[in-house]
């Protein structure tokens, strides 16, 4: 595979600093150039930071790289980039017009933000899931007036366990009704327990925006392609609520699940043990060995053991059984800052690269 020129725009958020420590020594893409807020423009990358958030030491790399301007830069960086990671922190029709502004230079936007998870021309990718969407990018690149330039976005990270584990179920079986309820952990709202004292000790049974997501983003990935447009899909119906519980990373699901045609418990743990999708046949860098993974053990999985499973890319399932009201019930996991955010859009930017959309 060639080596990709890359740009991480919103470098110095918590997401943006999670991008720089994954792609440091990464096998295809190497970071070129840093984009973040005119206040941080202009500085080293080093001095730009406020608070270094991850475990892993700043890259030596970007240390001494000098931010430019995420917004005025555009034509700059997209002469300097093959394409961009984008982990903005503005609001939703600024970030919409911006990563815009990237794709009509010519520079492919793989984003994080949840700006075009809508726009039914941008595919929402989940690599293991409905790597096919990408198939639209040429009807995008036909709206946009663009030859090389795109967005594609991955899906919000409350998401990442739930839908994983039911997705492959719905083909044998229909999944018809869903009731899930996420329990999230302060790095998806930009926290550590430093900067959200109230959190200790507490939970807060409410996160702006985060249930019309799980609700909603699911009927997407499950959507088709029809002409130019990704169309939802109808069902399956799903509910959520979504609470912040004081853990550091690890988004975890109670998820209830009806089907059209009952499974057994163990057709289900068979699909679950034998999956893979598109990013495990490519063989691509970031993609686990094993997506889904069972536990047996009542008491599992748990964030603090699990979410780092496969470097975090990988999906924990336990305590599949049956339920009173529904069919099933069970738990998921997932690591809301890799699988479901920064290394997220690698895995997903990887997947592009290796079907040619990058070049």
């Amino acid at each position: 595979m060639k080596k990709y020129n890359v740009g991480i725009i919103g470098a110095t958020g918590m997401v943006g600093q999670r991008f720089a420590t994954l792609l440091e020594n990464h096998p295809w893409f190497n970071v070129v150039a840093l984009a973040a807020s005119p206040r941080s423009a202009g500085k080293p990358y080093k001095d730009a930071i406020k608070k270094w958030l991850m475990a892993k030491p700043m890259p030596e790399s970007m240390k001494d790289m000098i931010i430019l301007n995420a917004t005025d830069d555009v034509e700059k960086i997209a002469g300097m980039v093959d394409f961009v990671f984008c982990a903005v922190d503005m609001n939703k029709d600024e970030i919409k017009a911006l990563e815009e502004r990237y794709a009509k230079a010519e520079c492919p936007v793989v984003s994080n933000n949840s700006a075009h998870r809508h726009t039914d021309d941008v595919p929402m990718i989940l690599p293991e899931l409905n790597a096919d969407h990408a198939k639209i990018i040429p009807e995008q690149r036909k709206r946009l007036g663009t030859k090389r330039g795109f967005i594609a976005v991955k899906p919000n990270c409350s998401l990442q366990g739930y839908v994983p584990a039911l997705f492959p179920l719905h083909k044998e079986f229909g999944v018809k009704d869903v009731v899930v309820c996420t329990y999230q952990a302060i790095s998806g709202a930009g926290k550590t327990f430093e900067s959200f004292p109230e959190i200790v000790d507490n939970v807060i049974p409410f996160i702006g925006g985060e249930e019309e997501k799980s609700e909603k983003e699911p009927l997407k990935i499950w959507g088709k392609i029809n002409g130019s447009v990704i169309e939802d899909a109808k069902t399956p119906n799903f509910t959520a609520q979504c609470i912040r519980v004081p853990v550091s990373d690890g988004h975890m699901g109670a998820v209830f699940a009806r089907f059209e045609k009952k499974p057994t418990k163990e057709e289900i743990l068979n699909i679950w043990k034998n999956y893979a999708g598109r990013a495990q046949e490519l063989e691509l860098p970031s993609a686990p060995k094993h997506f889904l993974n069972y536990f047996e053990e009542d008491n599992m999985p748990q964030p603090k053991l699990n979410r780092d499973l496969e470097n975090g890319m990988a999906i924990s399932i336990g305590r599949l059984r049956e339920d009173s009201q529904f069919d099933y019930k069970f738990v998921c996991l997932s690591h809301n800052t890799l699988r479901g955010a920064a290394g997220g859009a690698v895995l997903m930017a990887e997947l592009l690269c290796a079907e040619g959309y990058m070049d």
